[in-house]
């Protein structure tokens, strides 16, 4: 796959000056060149492989450089500034542990940790009676499928296969990444987990169900992908499925259907549904949590990202019957205090200033524009996916079809150029994010920017 290098000579671009982004240099800026200079010496170079923009502080949905540029937010710092950035709430929390002073605690009682794990339960759905704090989200994922394992081993000492879906991503520790579904992710693995098994992501363009152009799937390709399963294994060891509320690379829901009749095979197979929401939990989607969406009750949720919009903080919500089989459940850095009080401050303004319904309404205005983007460049966009404030676009090369790895990475390179901040997805994708809370004003201004940046690279 073809790999675009961004610029990194400083060349002059259009002066910007609006009342959310500001561009009154040349990109990257001079001083952004000499950090990246000096960082490329000591770091990896897949550390320097996004766009090169020197954060210098962040404030709501905006990012600050310290050459005095400004740009609107797209990504919300990859999906985890739910709330926005720098929330002077999450800050005046943190600050009251740091005066306290308790900076750790091992996982020994602390009021703030008991505080926030009451606070999630209780706005969780009433099925979801214990968390399992963590640090990271692919530590929750790993908890997830050990608490899984332990749950079908009760039942049938073989019961331990999972079933995760092609090109999800589930974080990148070890076991995190044999339950994803990237195969070029796992080329340094030397011994597979035979008990991990992956099948086909509902999705029409790649479904290998696939009927004629107009093909949907639904449950018929549920059942189709598990009795291509059952040819290879015996399903009666499975103890659990691994689901991404979305897929992460290209914002994919899955259809209601798909997954109803999966909800119905697991229950009638004594298997574990997990959904890993820790790119979609705590409002992203419009909904509390994305499973949401799709009126299925899962067994175990993996959290983390937005749950705190800043310091590092994830959780397993389960049942307790399931957390309290396995007695080695704790963590170093677990439940560490700042962290906590980052989390509960976060949580409380979700509900203050009601974002999962902002994420909502904004996420229409957000799909609107989107859709017109994609009829005005409808050769190379192939369709808009996406819900609340999380969405993207599919971009191809129109001779083939194929996503258009390098197009997208022009795409947002130029949208950077003009006060426009995205991730670099790596696969032809382009998603945007911004946290809940940006103004529909800044919303509008910035999908203004990304349609004239796709104008400019493609004319």
């Amino acid at each position: 796959m073809a790999q675009y290098t961004f610029n990194l000579e400083p060349r002059k671009v259009d002066k910007i000056i609006t009342s959310h982004r500001r561009i009154v240099t040349k990109i990257p800026p001079h001083k952004t060149l000499e950090v990246f200079l000096k960082s490329k010496k000591y770091e990896p170079s897949a550390m320097l492989n996004e766009l090169p923009v020197l954060w210098d502080h962040a404030e709501g949905y905006q990012i600050f450089d310290s050459s005095g540029n400004c740009w609107i937010d797209f990504s919300s710092g990859i999906f985890v500034t739910n709330v926005g950035h720098s929330h002077p709430d999450i800050r005046k929390a943190i600050m009251s542990i740091i005066n306290q002073p308790l900076l750790h605690n091992y996982y020994f009682l602390s009021e703030i940790r008991a505080k926030l794990v009451r606070k999630i339960v209780e706005m969780s759905p009433p099925y979801l009676d214990t968390v399992f704090l963590l640090t990271t989200g692919t530590e929750t994922t790993e908890c997830a499928m050990k608490i899984t394992r332990i749950y079908g081993k009760k039942i049938n000492e073989k019961k331990i296969g999972i079933i995760s879906f092609d090109e999800s991503m589930h974080g990148k520790t070890l076991g995190a990444l044999m339950l994803g579904g990237k195969i070029k992710e796992k080329h340094w693995i030397g011994k597979h987990d035979p008990n991990i098994h992956h099948i086909p992501f509902p999705f029409p363009y790649t479904c290998p169900w696939r009927e004629n152009d107009l093909h949907e799937c639904n449950e018929s390709c549920f059942h189709k992908s598990i009795k291509l399963l059952q040819e290879n294994i015996d399903l009666s060891t499975i103890a659990g499925f691994m689901i991404e509320s979305y897929q992460g690379w290209g914002a994919l829901f899955y259809p209601v259907s798909y997954l109803k009749a999966l909800e119905k095979w697991a229950d009638d197979n004594n298997v574990l549904i997990i959904f890993d929401e820790i790119q979609s939990g705590f409002g992203r989607t419009g909904k509390l949590f994305a499973f949401e969406h799709y009126g299925i009750q899962p067994d175990i949720v993996c959290c983390g990202k937005g749950i705190s919009s800043s310091l590092p903080l994830s959780a397993v919500l389960s049942r307790r019957e399931l957390l309290d089989a396995d007695p080695s459940l704790n963590s170093t850095h677990g439940g560490n205090p700042i962290c906590c009080a980052a989390t509960l401050a976060s949580i409380e303004v979700i509900e203050k200033e009601d974002l999962v319904n902002q994420s909502a309404r904004k996420g229409l205005i957000l799909q609107k524009e989107l859709e017109k983007i994609k009829l005005k460049h409808k050769k190379i966009i192939r369709n808009v996916s996406g819900k609340g404030l999380i969405f993207a676009l599919h971009f191809v090369k129109p001779q083939t079809n194929e996503l258009d790895v390098v197009l997208a990475d022009r795409i947002i390179e130029k949208c950077m150029e003009k006060g426009l901040l995205m991730i670099r997805t790596g696969t032809g994708t382009i998603k945007i994010g911004p946290p809940l809370m940006i103004p529909d004003e800044a919303l509008l201004e910035g999908i203004q920017v990304l349609d004239e940046s796709i104008t400019k690279i493609c004319s």
